[in-house]
């Protein structure tokens, strides 16, 4: 017996209405991953990275972890990024945060032990640099979404100097460091304004 039965199930329904409508989908797919794009983003459900930019799979590279902190010591993200980079010829990067994130949340309020203290300790940090402009804000609320925009900034500078894109530009290399926001109560992204480097629009 199958644990889960039903994500078969759906997952036939799904494979099997991609085929109809298109018998060569998976052919196709299997055989080619070219993104233009890596996306590095939260791991909340409520978030999908493909869905909200409406891509199909192949058409972006992703990466998701608690709260989309990126620090350098991090083996796996750096391991994306350079993959994306080296190999995939990415030419955008997206840090993708969004707003009322929990574990910037759990990082605000310190009450995490074991790894999640352990992972969040840099948006502590982060917090504790920006404590006066958090505490001028108007509420508990307006603070949390003001680091979880922090947040993408500070990851943003920490992947533009990273040593793989670092060595990406200094070979001249196409690429840009993107930071944006998603906000859960209607759905849609917002640049921050915040791109390092220089590349064309991907289009699309």
């Amino acid at each position: 017996m199958k644990y889960l039965g039903r994500l078969f199930e759906r997952n036939q329904a799904w494979a099997g209405e991609r085929s109809a409508a298109d018998p060569g989908y998976f052919s196709r797919l299997a055989h080619i991953q070219r993104p233009d794009l890596l996306w590095i983003g939260c791991s909340d459900s409520r978030v999908p990275a493909n869905q909200i930019v409406g891509l199909e799979p192949g058409e972006l590279f992703v990466h998701r972890n608690v709260a989309n902190v990126v620090p350098v010591t991090d083996l796996n993200a750096m391991a994306v990024i350079e993959y994306a980079v080296s190999s995939l010829g990415v030419r955008h990067i997206i840090i993708c945060g969004h707003y009322h994130c929990g574990g910037v949340r759990a990082a605000l309020e310190g009450h995490q032990a074991g790894a999640v203290a352990l992972w969040l300790q840099p948006l502590r940090n982060l917090a504790a640099a920006h404590r006066e402009e958090l505490e001028a804000q108007p509420s508990d609320d307006a603070r949390w979404d003001r680091l979880c925009e922090l947040n993408v900034v500070a990851q943003v500078q920490a992947v533009a100097t990273s040593e793989v894109v670092q060595a990406a530009w200094e070979r001249g290399a196409e690429l840009a460091v993107h930071g944006w926001i998603y906000d859960l109560e209607d759905g849609l992204l917002r640049d921050l304004e915040v791109t390092e480097g220089r590349v064309a629009d991907a289009g699309g």
